[in-house]
């Protein structure tokens, strides 16, 4: 809805969260991680079609670090095993935790630990690594004669804050000190 996509526009852009509430109107600062999901037009997405086409604009789209498009594609042989698998749920013929499943406790530490004791940093490697990239892409785009990716504007000032975002999130999740060239 235009409205959401405003919301969420300020959020992601400037930081800050408009509140109006009993005529008082106020700007809170935010420092905000946005999941988002959506449904396309008519339910089903349409592979000849552009993002935008599909009704994502590329003003919000532009702004996340990844899209994942994710398809329900329509396959008997998948409908099936997915409809057993829902009903044996159900009928507790499968348990819904796994030997592998991480314990909530354990979960909640480990997160708590890699948010407060763990901030790395890109090492001279990977920025530099990273350099090379971004002025290999930049020429890339040049010689494409203002190519367009997804029927977009691709910003790469933009996709480099993202990569290094990404990166260093990896590295947290690894409880590393330095973002590596892994």
């Amino acid at each position: 809805k235009p409205n959401d996509r405003v919301a969420i526009h300020e959020a992601m852009e400037q930081q800050t969260i408009s509140v109006a509430k009993a005529g008082i109107t106020t700007r809170l600062n935010s420092r905000t991680s946005v999941l988002a999901a959506a449904n396309p037009i008519f339910g089903r997405y349409d592979n000849q079609a552009n993002l935008g086409t599909n009704e994502l604009q590329s003003t919000i789209l532009s702004r996340f670090d990844c899209i994942f498009i994710v398809k329900d594609i329509n396959n008997d042989d998948a409908n099936n095993r997915i409809a057993k698998h829902i009903l044996d749920l159900h009928q507790g013929r499968i348990s819904k935790q796994t030997d592998t499943d991480i314990p909530f406790e354990i979960l909640k530490k480990y997160i708590k630990y890699a948010k407060s004791k763990v901030n790395p940093r890109l090492s001279a490697t990977a920025s530099d690594k990273l350099q090379e990239i971004y002025i290999e892409e930049g020429k890339n785009h040049e010689d494409k004669d203002r190519q367009k990716i997804l029927e977009m504007e691709f910003n790469y000032g933009q996709q480099l804050e993202a990569v290094i975002r990404l990166s260093e999130s990896i590295a947290k999740m690894r409880l590393k000190p330095e973002v590596g060239l892994e």
